[in-house]
Protein backbone atom coordinates (compact mmCIF):
# COMPACT_ATOMS: atom_id res chain seq x y z
CA UNK A 1 0.00 0.00 0.00
CA UNK A 2 1.40 3.26 -0.73
CA UNK A 3 1.63 6.33 1.52
CA UNK A 4 -0.60 8.53 -0.06
CA UNK A 5 -3.30 5.27 0.56
CA UNK A 6 -2.41 5.24 4.36
CA UNK A 7 -3.18 9.34 4.27
CA UNK A 8 -6.43 9.00 2.67
CA UNK A 9 -7.25 6.43 5.22
CA UNK A 10 -6.14 8.48 7.85
CA UNK A 11 -7.77 12.07 7.15
CA UNK A 12 -11.31 9.88 6.62
CA UNK A 13 -11.05 8.55 9.82
CA UNK A 14 -10.92 5.31 8.87
CA UNK A 15 -9.72 3.35 11.51
CA UNK A 16 -8.25 0.62 8.66
CA UNK A 17 -5.80 3.14 7.97
CA UNK A 18 -4.02 2.70 12.09
CA UNK A 19 -3.82 -0.65 11.19
CA UNK A 20 -2.13 -0.31 7.94
CA UNK A 21 -0.12 2.67 9.36
CA UNK A 22 1.34 0.18 12.09
CA UNK A 23 1.65 -2.92 9.73
CA UNK A 24 4.43 -0.77 7.80
CA UNK A 25 5.68 1.79 10.34
CA UNK A 26 5.39 0.31 13.52
CA UNK A 27 9.11 -0.86 12.69
CA UNK A 28 10.72 2.51 12.00
CA UNK A 29 8.98 4.37 14.94
CA UNK A 30 9.95 1.75 17.24
CA UNK A 31 13.55 2.47 15.45
CA UNK A 32 13.48 6.04 16.02
CA UNK A 33 11.64 5.60 19.85
CA UNK A 34 14.32 2.82 21.01
CA UNK A 35 17.80 5.17 21.54
CA UNK A 36 15.19 7.81 23.25
CA UNK A 37 13.55 5.19 25.75
CA UNK A 38 15.41 2.19 26.31
CA UNK A 39 12.41 0.84 28.84
CA UNK A 40 9.89 -1.37 26.41
CA UNK A 41 7.42 -0.28 28.69
CA UNK A 42 8.05 2.97 27.90
CA UNK A 43 8.26 2.16 24.33
CA UNK A 44 4.86 0.71 24.09
CA UNK A 45 3.03 3.11 25.65
CA UNK A 46 4.96 5.97 23.19
CA UNK A 47 4.40 3.97 20.16
CA UNK A 48 0.47 4.23 21.74
CA UNK A 49 0.75 7.87 21.55
CA UNK A 50 2.78 8.57 18.77
CA UNK A 51 -0.34 6.60 16.76
CA UNK A 52 -2.48 8.89 18.44
CA UNK A 53 -0.63 12.23 17.47
CA UNK A 54 -0.85 11.17 13.89
CA UNK A 55 -4.59 10.32 13.79
CA UNK A 56 -5.47 13.43 15.60
CA UNK A 57 -2.90 15.45 13.49
CA UNK A 58 -3.17 14.15 10.13
CA UNK A 59 -4.58 17.13 8.37
CA UNK A 60 -1.27 19.16 9.43
CA UNK A 61 0.94 16.59 7.51
CA UNK A 62 1.80 18.95 4.63
CA UNK A 63 3.63 16.84 1.67
CA UNK A 64 4.89 20.50 0.15
CA UNK A 65 6.80 21.11 3.53
CA UNK A 66 8.29 17.25 3.70
CA UNK A 67 7.91 13.90 3.15
CA UNK A 68 5.62 11.21 4.61
CA UNK A 69 8.81 9.44 6.65
CA UNK A 70 10.09 12.97 7.74
CA UNK A 71 7.09 14.19 9.47
CA UNK A 72 6.46 9.97 10.98
CA UNK A 73 9.95 10.45 12.33
CA UNK A 74 9.78 13.98 13.85
CA UNK A 75 6.41 12.96 15.39
CA UNK A 76 7.93 9.32 16.96
CA UNK A 77 10.92 11.47 17.90
CA UNK A 78 9.25 14.46 19.45
CA UNK A 79 6.88 11.92 21.56
CA UNK A 80 9.67 9.90 22.49
CA UNK A 81 11.61 13.06 23.58
CA UNK A 82 8.82 14.17 25.52
CA UNK A 83 7.81 11.07 27.22
CA UNK A 84 11.68 10.73 28.41
CA UNK A 85 11.69 14.58 29.77
CA UNK A 86 7.95 13.97 31.34
CA UNK A 87 9.79 10.63 33.28
CA UNK A 88 12.32 12.30 34.55
CA UNK A 89 10.59 15.25 35.77
CA UNK A 90 8.75 12.91 38.27
CA UNK A 91 11.19 11.06 38.91
CA UNK A 92 13.53 14.41 40.29
CA UNK A 93 10.71 15.98 41.85
CA UNK A 94 12.00 18.92 44.64
CA UNK A 95 10.11 21.37 47.00
CA UNK A 96 9.48 24.12 45.28
CA UNK A 97 10.59 27.50 47.27
CA UNK A 98 9.51 31.29 46.62
CA UNK A 99 13.60 31.65 46.24
CA UNK A 100 14.08 29.44 43.24
CA UNK A 101 14.93 31.13 39.77
CA UNK A 102 12.31 30.50 37.04
CA UNK A 103 13.13 28.18 34.60
CA UNK A 104 11.52 30.17 31.54
CA UNK A 105 13.95 31.54 29.28
CA UNK A 106 14.09 35.59 28.99
CA UNK A 107 13.70 37.21 25.75
CA UNK A 108 16.92 37.62 24.92
CA UNK A 109 17.84 33.73 25.69
CA UNK A 110 14.87 32.89 22.99
CA UNK A 111 16.22 35.35 20.92
CA UNK A 112 19.81 33.99 20.87
CA UNK A 113 18.54 30.46 21.21
CA UNK A 114 16.23 30.97 17.63
CA UNK A 115 19.45 32.51 15.79
CA UNK A 116 21.84 29.96 17.43
CA UNK A 117 19.75 27.68 15.66
CA UNK A 118 18.92 29.27 12.57
CA UNK A 119 22.94 29.03 12.08
CA UNK A 120 23.28 25.39 12.89
CA UNK A 121 20.53 24.43 10.44
CA UNK A 122 22.46 26.58 7.96
CA UNK A 123 25.74 24.45 8.67
CA UNK A 124 24.22 21.43 8.55
CA UNK A 125 22.32 22.44 4.96
CA UNK A 126 26.35 22.56 4.01
CA UNK A 127 27.55 19.23 5.07
CA UNK A 128 27.74 16.76 2.58
CA UNK A 129 24.98 14.08 2.10
CA UNK A 130 26.83 11.40 4.44
CA UNK A 131 27.62 13.75 7.24
CA UNK A 132 24.16 15.04 7.83
CA UNK A 133 23.02 11.30 8.29
CA UNK A 134 25.86 10.84 10.71
CA UNK A 135 24.59 14.25 12.07
CA UNK A 136 20.93 13.30 12.47
CA UNK A 137 21.62 9.90 13.47
CA UNK A 138 23.61 10.38 16.58
CA UNK A 139 22.26 13.72 17.93
CA UNK A 140 19.03 14.03 16.24
CA UNK A 141 17.81 10.56 16.65
CA UNK A 142 19.93 10.07 19.49
CA UNK A 143 21.35 6.40 18.05
CA UNK A 144 24.44 5.09 20.16
CA UNK A 145 27.57 4.93 18.18
CA UNK A 146 27.56 0.95 18.28
CA UNK A 147 23.86 1.06 16.54
CA UNK A 148 25.45 3.14 14.08
CA UNK A 149 28.62 1.54 13.44
CA UNK A 150 26.67 -1.82 13.52
CA UNK A 151 24.19 -0.80 10.91
CA UNK A 152 26.79 1.10 8.83
CA UNK A 153 29.11 -2.30 8.90
CA UNK A 154 32.08 -0.26 10.25
CA UNK A 155 33.68 -0.09 13.75
CA UNK A 156 32.94 1.96 16.76
CA UNK A 157 36.31 3.33 16.78
CA UNK A 158 35.78 4.69 12.96
CA UNK A 159 32.12 6.28 13.80
CA UNK A 160 33.55 8.08 16.62
CA UNK A 161 36.43 9.55 14.15
CA UNK A 162 33.91 10.61 12.07
CA UNK A 163 32.04 12.59 14.87
CA UNK A 164 34.90 14.03 16.17
CA UNK A 165 36.18 15.29 12.44
CA UNK A 166 32.14 16.34 12.16
CA UNK A 167 31.98 18.90 15.32
CA UNK A 168 35.25 20.07 14.48
CA UNK A 169 34.02 21.06 11.04
CA UNK A 170 30.97 22.45 12.16
CA UNK A 171 32.87 24.42 14.94
CA UNK A 172 34.81 25.93 11.67
CA UNK A 173 31.82 27.00 10.10
CA UNK A 174 29.82 28.17 13.61
CA UNK A 175 32.76 30.62 14.59
CA UNK A 176 33.64 30.95 18.10
CA UNK A 177 30.85 33.00 18.68
CA UNK A 178 28.29 30.26 18.51
CA UNK A 179 29.52 29.03 21.69
CA UNK A 180 29.34 31.63 23.78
Amino acid sequence: MQDQEIIELLLQKNEKGIEILLKHYEPLIKYVIAPILPNPQDQEECLSEVTLRVWKGIDQFDSCRGSWNAWLTAIARNTALNHARHNSHHKHTENVTENMLSEKPTPEEIILQKERQEALSRAIQRLTPNEKILFYRKYYYLQSTAQIASELCTTERSIEGKLYRLRKKLREMLGGDFYA
